[in-house]
């Protein structure tokens, strides 16, 4: 049983469209023409059976690249529009806004700050003096121990001369306590040989006079001590007058002159008088502020990348170590400390820098 579909009647109405039979109202075309005609009429006929009984996979394998069978067939079973777009077409439409997502999926928070020193020291004299020298200058590196500055103090100069001299006193005090010692200790052993013929007391009192000496050696021996110990605090005075760098770095300030008479440290602290401020700079940070509605989207050890105004074609990496544990409510943002990965040479402490981190969708943080 043959069953014809609406699909095979749009068919057979499209090839007699295209008959050539003539028409009562239809004029005689001439034979040349006539030929011509005949010959279209024939290649339109094969093309139609074409159509209709080769597989749609050959004639779809013959049309130009990017048009689709249905628009020589029209409106398919399903419901498809004629003139539909390739799958190509279709598949970077689909594409386009799940790019569109990624791209908004990415957040960058934006900031502004200056190079700070993790380690920095402020030089101090640790004892009153006046300035006779400095050795170094603003700029200079220095290694932990070099001499920085001398000062001059007479008094702890004539300190150390006093403290020598009671130690070799003490010294010559000692030296004549043993001798006494030593005498007190030979009168004992010839009495104790004669204790037969000596009365009991002579030996008592011989043996009391050892002991008695023998105290004063250890006395005069602490004595010693004392002396001794007083030249070493006298000596470390004299010594502090000469300044030595606390830590390795470069010189970032120079607070005193020569000639200048300095305090000693507690009173310098709380006048803020220093010597000189030493600067390690290989433990250069950034402290930039961003604003705070990006808090949820920062975390330590997100990565970026920064420029210093004073380099600005020599950008380099950062990465977040820690945020400020509170917001500035004066200036609604917060403060963040960075990393710096590979910086350029030449960099210094105080110098500006603009600081770029990509971060997850605002407001979302990593897990």
């Amino acid at each position: 049983m043959t069953t014809i579909t609406d699909h095979d009647r749009k068919r057979a109405d499209t090839l007699r469209s295209l008959s050539l039979e003539a028409t009562a109202d239809t004029p005689t075309p001439p034979p040349t023409r006539r030929i011509a005609l005949a010959f279209g009429g024939l290649v339109v006929a094969v093309s139609a059976v074409a159509v209709l009984f080769w597989p749609p996979a050959h004639i779809k394998a013959l049309l130009p690249d990017g048009l689709d069978l249905a628009r020589l067939e029209g409106p398919s079973e399903s419901g498809a529009a004629i003139g539909s777009l390739p799958d190509q077409a279709m598949e970077r439409t689909d594409e386009a806004p799940a790019n569109q997502a990624r791209s908004a999926a990415v957040h960058e928070v934006t900031g502004s700050g200056y190079l700070i020193a993790a380690r920095s020291t402020a030089v101090f004299s640790k004892y009153q003096g006046q300035i006779t020298r400095i050795a170094v200058e603003a700029g200079d590196h220095v290694e932990a121990g070099q001499l920085l500055a001398t000062l001059d103090d007479v008094s702890a100069r004539f300190s150390l001369e006093r403290a020598k001299i009671e130690r070799t006193s003490t010294e010559l005090g000692l030296a004549a306590r043993r001798i006494t010692r030593d005498q007190a200790q030979s009168s004992l052993r010839r009495k104790e040989a004669l204790a037969g013929v000596l009365a009991r007391q002579e030996v008592e009192d011989a043996r009391t006079t050892w002991e008695s000496a023998q105290n004063s050696v250890a006395q005069a021996l602490q004595d010693l001590d004392k002396a001794s110990l007083a030249v070493r605090v006298a000596e470390e005075q004299v010594d502090a007058l000469t300044v030595r760098a606390p830590i390795a770095g470069i010189v970032a300030r120079i607070g005193a002159h020569v000639g200048d008479t300095v305090l000693e440290r507690a009173d310098s602290v709380r006048d803020a008088l220093s010597l000189m401020t030493i600067v390690d700079t290989t433990s250069l940070l950034i402290e930039a502020d961003v604003a705070e509605t990006n808090v949820a989207a920062l975390r330590p050890g997100l990565s970026g990348e920064a420029v210093l105004d004073g380099l600005p074609d020599r950008p380099f990496a950062v990465e977040i170590l820690r945020l400020a544990p509170v917001v500035s409510s004066d200036k609604g943002t917060i403060s963040l400390r960075l990393r710096l990965t590979a910086p350029p040479e030449g960099i210094r402490p105080g110098m500006a820098a603009r600081i770029r981190i990509a971060t997850t969708q605002a407001g979302a943080i990593k897990r």
